[in-house]
């Protein structure tokens, strides 16, 4: 006896299904993608992070030391120490903003080689580090120049309007001191739209090698129509994981305090209330970089989920997508997908027929493309139906003498 395979659906061919996602569809997949690809990911962020942590940490101790050292041996109140102090804080701010470049352009490596992931997982590929730094290696100085570029221009809109809210407070403190509380205010939707509209950047500039102001504007208008769901993501994801890091921290800070009492309990200063500090200190701080290490991963997925989902919507990147699955499965070459009909229009409405385009209301108008096409007229109101043309009149069928060798029902049929 034969038996028929039943009917089952095609299986999702990578980590999200191939068409539009939903709110829930993106947030979930940027928690749970890190299980494709651990060992890359999570690995190689967590060296980038720890090593970005521990050389800021160095640079500005090693500076502040040599710096403000050098006041031990003045007097404070002379204008030696006056000038000294001011030159420490100077030198000291410098290095701790070069730094904070320095990790700024380590972090964003991290996103770029997190998306080349995630658009390889997209489409069932596993990859090496080696083969998704090839992919980010080409356009890596411009991740890193968008990276800096961000953080100057935040930088001296805050040095302008900090310098504009000081010379209000030399003349009127009150005043000064409501301006800052509104700019405050006022920084938090700003910096959460902005962040929003810039959120693809790394994407576009990864995916299709795009340059930075090019990448920056294709971002905000992927993102058009998409603003709120993007922006319920990234509060989602950014609270969830803020919340997590001072959950973890506030219990670490009380075993500190705890192991200082039971070392030291006279509270003097001694060698080992500072090893507990440290001890305490390094724990803490260890646990963060992995909450902020996972918390880039599930950002920068977050990120790739969304310009994918908004390339489908706008451009039918689902399309380009599984025509490379196929060929690809079928050994033949297929060039990148993500790099195919950039900037495609496709409004994703259905189209009637061609025989009903113009006919019916709601209908669009025939379409131009079909040379000599005539839409069908409807015949005006109270007119008289068109006569049909009379069928012409059938020959007489002659009796058969025996049975049809097609009547398989007559006696003698053949049935061969």
């Amino acid at each position: 006896m034969t038996s028929y395979p039943a009917w089952t659906p095609a299986p999702r061919p990578g980590i999200i299904p191939l068409h539009p996602l939903s709110f829930g569809v993106i947030l979930g997949r940027s928690f749970s993608a890190l299980r494709q690809n651990p060992k890359v990911l999570l690995g190689f962020a967590l060296v980038v992070q720890t090593v970005a942590i521990l050389v800021a940490t160095a640079g500005i101790v090693a500076v502040g030391f040599a710096t403000f050292g050098r006041l031990a041996s003045l007097r404070p109140g002379t204008d030696e120490f006056e000038t000294v102090l001011a030159g420490s804080i100077a030198i000291s701010g410098a290095t701790a903003l070069v730094l904070s470049l320095a990790s700024g352009a380590l972090g964003v490596l991290v996103q770029g080689v997190v998306v080349s992931e995630v658009a390889h997982a997209v489409v069932a590929e596993k990859h090496t580090l080696g083969a998704l730094w090839r992919r980010v290696k080409p356009v890596a100085w411009r991740l890193i120049a968008y990276s800096a570029l961000v953080f100057l221009i935040v930088a001296v809109v805050i040095g302008v309007l900090a310098a504009g809210v000081i010379g209000l407070a030399v003349s009127v403190g009150p005043a000064a001191i409501v301006l800052a509380i509104l700019l405050a205010l006022s920084a938090i939707p700003l910096s959460l739209w902005l962040s929003t509209k810039l959120l693809l950047v790394p994407s576009v500039i990864v995916l299709e090698q795009a340059s930075v102001f090019g990448a920056i504007g294709r971002s905000w208008r992927l993102t058009r129509g998409r603003f709120w769901p993007t922006l319920g993501i990234i509060v989602i994801i950014s609270t969830s994981f803020g919340i997590l890091a001072q959950v973890i921290s506030v219990p670490f800070s009380f075993v500190t305090m705890g192991l200082t009492s039971v070392i030291t309990p006279t509270g003097d200063p001694e060698p080992g209330q500072i090893i507990a500090l440290l001890v305490g200190t390094l724990f803490a701080q260890a646990f963060v970089t992995l909450i902020q290490t996972i918390a880039v991963i599930v950002q920068s997925t977050a990120g790739a989920l969304v310009y994918i989902d908004c390339r489908m919507r706008r451009e039918g990147l689902d399309l380009d997508l599984s025509a490379y699955i196929d060929q690809r499965d079928a050994g033949t070459p297929a060039p990148d997908p993500y790099r195919r009909n950039v900037g495609r229009a496709m409004d994703g409405r259905w189209q009637p027929p061609a025989a009903y385009a113009g006919t019916q209301p709601g209908y669009p108008p025939p379409p131009t493309q079909y040379p000599g096409y005539q839409p069908v007229q409807s015949p005006p109101a109270g007119s008289p139906a068109p006569q049909q043309p009379a069928a012409a009149a059938e020959p007489p069928v002659a009796p058969a003498d025996r049975p049809s060798s097609t009547d398989w029902t007559a006696p003698g049929a053949d049935r061969a």
